[in-house]
């Protein structure tokens, strides 16, 4: 067969992959241009003068400031245009990841797993076309976009913000999308379900940027395997170096030419990791609900909380090391934190790192419920409701394991956080006291669940919108202080009213408040999912 056969119909299915992502699209592409705008113009109205610029800059000379952001070369001369590469690169890098990650899965694994891919091979479509057709999508709406934010950022007018730089930054974001692009379309191959894929490659998006963190605060050589890292060793703004979006070039090059005749090595709708084979009787846990969820999701899960443990190890780790630095810088940099309070920096830092893990917590805790909703896409709940199991045990039972799960991931992130941090600060008292933060933020994850499950029950095509929970945690939490966003507007963050422990004081109300609210929510969604017809 050649080339011109492999790639037979990539045009139309190409059309058609734009024409069912006409909506999806342009939300990504508008909101993260959107973000990165509004944050670049906040930034020229609150730090206008050198000084003013400096002073920020030396609130992030410490780990905690350097793994959240990013290398610490940027704050030699802390313009306008290094603050915005060194603050927005990585995390509005992470936005573009996870567009290009859900896009592929959509349009290859998830097509395949609904059996539409059979319909569409079944026509006069080569073997490639797929798969071509998605990369292509992809590539495309990740060219466009750093060329639309090129031009935004370099008209604003901003001295600093020059349109090399603008171009460069651009890019360097556009490089990070194409490359989880690529690392998805491999992943899709090995993985039988679209849920496997995003997880699998959302792990490895974590890795990437866990990675770019520990070697920007201590081995500069980690940063350097990295495709995040990559992007902000451009130095955009500062020194505008080209050279490191070679490496993410060649890493696509190198991926995409793995992927194509892995594809063709297996059949549709299966994955190279094929599972094991079932036993001949199901398992006692099978016969109830909440066995067959946890069944269906229990990869995702152990993945997660490893990636969890390790998250909160890997921060752990450099509390003790922030807490030397902070000494070392004398009254100076204390004075610029004016929240820490009378808690030591430690425990500010520990706060915010388990704040951080709270935001990444609610990711697989969404999941989890939300697969009810893709269960009944998929045709499958009508089967289990056909007979003696009621709606409300099923949905109580996709509850109930979101909500263990969040405990679960949380006590992970705590105990990894704990285990490392109580090693770097010469403290055992650490080890309990973080495990108590990590939960301390449950109630939060639940208020994200709780939300899903009233848009299941009410608006089940609109159950998506559940993410903007953690779309705006991160938000208010990353940007809040730094776009000093009045407090009416962070409170609507589910995190922002919970006592960052161990830097505050232990508090009932809060967490209390929003297990209730928690429940209502739940409460809501359960009626309607009672009262309402299913959907296929």
């Amino acid at each position: 067969m050649n080339r011109q056969q492999t790639l037979a119909g990539t045009g139309a299915l190409l059309r058609f992959m734009l024409r069912r992502d006409r909506i999806a699209i342009p939300v990504w592409v508008v909101s993260i241009l959107l973000l990165v705008l509004a944050t670049l113009s906040s930034f020229e109205q609150l730090y206008p003068t050198e000084t003013a610029r400096q002073t920020m800059a030396a609130t992030m000379v410490n780990p905690a400031g350097i793994a959240l952001t990013g290398p610490d070369f940027y704050l030699d001369n802390y313009t306008v245009g290094s603050m915005i590469s060194h603050q927005m690169l990585g995390m509005a890098g992470i936005a573009v990841a996870l567009m290009s990650i859900m896009l592929i899965v959509r349009h290859t694994r998830k097509e395949e797993e609904s059996g539409c891919m059979e319909l569409i091979r079944a026509s006069v479509t080569g073997r490639h076309a797929n798969t071509t057709a998605a990369l292509l999508l992809v590539g495309s709406v990740n060219v466009i976009f750093a060329l639309l934010l090129a031009l935004g950022m370099g008209a604003m007018g901003i001295e600093s913000v020059t349109w090399k730089g603008s171009f460069l930054f651009a890019a360097a974001l556009g490089s990070i999308g194409i490359v989880f692009a690529a690392i998805a379309i491999v992943l899709v191959q090995f993985m039988e379900h679209a849920r496997g894929a995003t997880g699998l490659s959302a792990g490895v998006l974590v890795a990437a940027y866990c990675l770019r963190a520990v070697g920007d605060i201590g081995n500069n050589a980690l940063s350097w395997l990295s495709p995040i890292g990559w992007a902000q060793q451009t130095s955009a703004y500062v020194d505008n170096k080209w050279v490191p979006l070679l490496l993410s070039a060649g890493l696509t090059t190198l991926l995409i030419v793995i992927a194509y005749p892995l594809s063709v090595r297996r059949d549709v709708g299966a994955g190279l990791m094929r599972p094991r084979r079932g036993r001949s009787e199901a398992s006692k846990a099978l016969t109830s609900p909440i066995g067959l969820a946890f069944r269906l999701q229990r990869i995702n899960l152990i993945i997660w909380s490893l990636a969890m443990l390790v998250f909160g190890m890997s921060y752990g780790s450099f509390i003790g090391e922030a807490e030397e630095m902070m000494g070392s810088m004398g009254e100076t940099i204390g004075e610029m934190l004016p929240e820490a309070g009378s808690a030591s920096f430690a425990d500010n830092i520990a706060g915010m790192f388990m704040t951080v893990t709270a935001i990444l917590a609610t990711i697989p805790a969404l999941q989890s419920f939300l697969k009810l909703r893709s269960e009944e896409n998929a045709g499958r709940v009508d089967a289990l409701l056909s007979g003696a199991l009621s709606r409300s045990r099923l949905l109580g039972s996709y509850l109930l394991l979101a909500v263990a799960s969040s405990i679960v991931l949380m006590f992970m992130a705590g105990l990894g956080m704990g285990l490392t941090g109580s090693q770097s600060m010469n403290d055992s008292a650490y080890l309990p006291a973080l495990i108590v933060a990590g939960l301390n933020f449950i109630p939060a994850l639940w208020v994200a669940v709780g939300m899903a499950a009233a848009l299941t029950g009410w608006l089940p095509r609109a159950a998506a919108l559940s993410w903007i929970t953690v779309v705006y945690s991160f938000f208010a939490v990353y940007l809040g202080g730094i776009l000093q966003l009045p407090d009416w507007i962070m409170s609507l963050s589910p995190l922002y009213p919970i006592p960052r422990l161990p830097a505050a004081a232990f508090e009932w109300p809060p967490l209390l408040l929003l297990t209730m609210l928690a429940v209502a929510l739940a409460t809501i969604g359960w009626s309607g999912f009672r009262q309402r017809d299913l959907q296929g």
